[in-house]
């Protein structure tokens, strides 16, 4: 099932939570709304499940326009941040819920219901009830119940944040997983952004009730739309951009940067910045690896484990740089060396 959103917005009082948002999810997508706290990405989760009213807009599932219908006609399901069972009853009828809601009985039930917890691998466990299970296996009975109904559409609300570490990166295979089985067509809410690049087809980055870019984990980190969504999807060197000289820029400093050709057109006028992920930068590249490359200070090194963060200073600009521990083993402070990097690789981007 597709979705179409046109024009959706949402206030509480003077605060507009969701300010005019237009989005397609196709068809057996698992689609992300990705952004930091109070960026309105809830709040067009619950339009969607019909908990909140829109003010303005259209939502379109498959073409039926299901604006204005209540919840339980809308034929979607929702997991829940903290899963939402019902501590006394077991796991099977926390799963039949839903169905017998839809006045599904008899032998279809427990058909439905079988599967739905084969589907999740918790068959064994039917008749526990959510005190006796962990937190991941809480996670897969919210996940069993919302699958049983067989829903157009399943929404995700921060699925995996109440689980730690380690189950949360198990819970990413196992909902992805379940959902190409299954080819529900899916929005999930979260403000991870290894979770959203770990498990989207896609994700809308948002912030103020806005979406600020849609793309593929790759697209969006590699090319973001500005500087919020450049930082927000983690370290990046933002390089001020003090003039141009033909093919190149001038960074604060004196630096000449030469520039992608991609770039060249946007580096002009205030504002603009060159953006340059921490592990674009080459320390000591081969002749010919690179076309910027520079004489340059190691002033600190920070061992990450698999990863060595350092910060290396080109005249009086620094820069943050990742590196696989192995190739950064012989970098100490105040020692001399070159950093380099691809045109290709910086990006320019403004505030907004």
């Amino acid at each position: 099932m597709s979705l179409d959103i046109v024009g959706v917005r949402k206030s509480f009082g003077s605060v507009q939570a969701v300010a005019g948002v237009d989005l397609k999810v196709e068809n057996g997508e698992l689609f992300a709304l990705l952004g930091p706290s109070g960026c309105g990405k809830t709040t067009l989760l619950r339009i969607l499940a019909g908990i909140y009213p829109l003010d303005a807009g259209s939502i379109a599932l498959n073409g039926r326009d299901i604006a204005r219908l209540p919840m339980h006609k809308r034929n979607l399901a929702m997991v829940f941040q903290n899963y939402a069972l019902f501590p006394h009853l077991t796991v099977f009828e926390n799963v039949a819920f839903g169905l017998r809601s839809r006045k599904v009985g008899g032998d279809d039930l427990s058909r439905r219901v079988k599967s739905a917890l084969s589907l999740v691998r918790l068959e064994a466990l039917a008749e526990r009830y959510p005190s006796q299970l962990s937190g991941g296996q809480q996670q897969r009975v919210s996940l069993a119940r919302a699958v049983a109904v067989e829903p157009d559409l399943l929404l995700l609300d921060e699925p995996l944040s109440n689980l730690d570490a380690r189950l949360r990166d198990e819970m990413r295979i196992e909902i992805r997983d379940l959902q190409r089985r299954l080819g529900i067509t899916t929005v999930f809410v979260t403000h991870d952004i290894g979770e959203a690049f770990a498990m989207a087809d896609r994700i809308a980055v948002m912030r103020d009730g806005q979406i600020l870019q849609i793309g593929r984990a790759g697209e969006i980190y590699k090319q973001p739309a500005n500087r919020f969504v450049a930082n927000f999807l983690g370290p990046i060197n933002e390089l001020a951009i003090s003039s141009m000289d033909g093919d190149a820029a001038v960074i604060d400093g004196g630096v000449r940067v030469r520039l992608g050709k991609d770039s060249k057109a946007g580096a002009a006028g205030a504002g603009a910045r060159l953006l340059l992920r921490p592990e674009c930068v080459q320390v000591n590249p081969a002749s010919g690896a690179t076309d910027n490359i520079f004489d340059a200070v190691v002033d600190d090194v920070v061992f990450l484990g698999g990863s060595t963060e350092a910060r290396i200073r080109v005249g009086s600009t620094r820069l943050l740089v990742s590196l696989p521990s192995a190739l950064a083993a012989s970098l100490q402070t105040g020692q001399q060396v070159k950093v380099g990097w691809s045109s290709s690789d910086g990006v320019i981007a403004r505030d907004h």
